[in-house]
């Protein structure tokens, strides 16, 4: 079993040293969803909720996550992103919004965490935005999808999700 590296020698956390990795470039996908009833989804799709534009506020909410992993999850590496971008596909059949976060970079650590931190954010950001007029919407399904680059090579997700077509 590999040591684990996020530990120093007293079993303390810490940030792990990436000096001594070669820079490549990095690309992670992340998704997730947010179920709700019909009438909210109509509502989102229609841009009647009175805090505005549900998805627009998402995807800039979900972008800024992405550019602030490093100050919420702890011993993460503060990263330069090349590109963040987040889309939303409405589910009419199964009344939810599908999340994707694309996040890349070229650098000595991957970007795993900051798609992740992408999706979170944009579903919290759907669920704090329609939370007025429904409080049994669901956040699921959050994983990592894919990633490309670095010393561990890709990275395919081997079981497919519902959103995953």
């Amino acid at each position: 079993m590999e040591d684990f590296t996020h530990f120093n020698e007293e079993g303390r956390a810490r940030m792990v040293d990436v000096s001594g990795k070669d820079i490549t470039a990095r690309v992670a996908v992340a998704r997730g969803a947010v179920q709700m009833k019909p009438s909210t989804l109509a509502m989102i799709r229609e841009q009647k909720m009175a805090k505005g534009d549900v998805l627009a506020v998402a995807q800039v909410a979900g972008i800024m996550g992405a550019k602030k992993t490093a100050e919420v999850i702890p011993m993460c590496h503060p990263l330069m992103l090349s590109a963040v971008d987040i889309s939303f596909a409405v589910n009419e059949e199964e009344s939810r919004i599908e999340i994707e976060a694309v996040v890349k970079n070229s650098g000595r650590t991957g970007v795993e965490m900051e798609a992740l931190t992408a999706v979170s954010v944009a579903a919290l950001t759907v669920y704090d935005m329609c939370k007025a007029v429904e409080k049994d919407m669901v956040i699921s399904d959050i994983c990592l999808v894919k990633k490309t680059g670095g010393k561990s090579g890709d990275y395919l997700r081997p079981v497919s999700l519902p959103q995953e077509s």
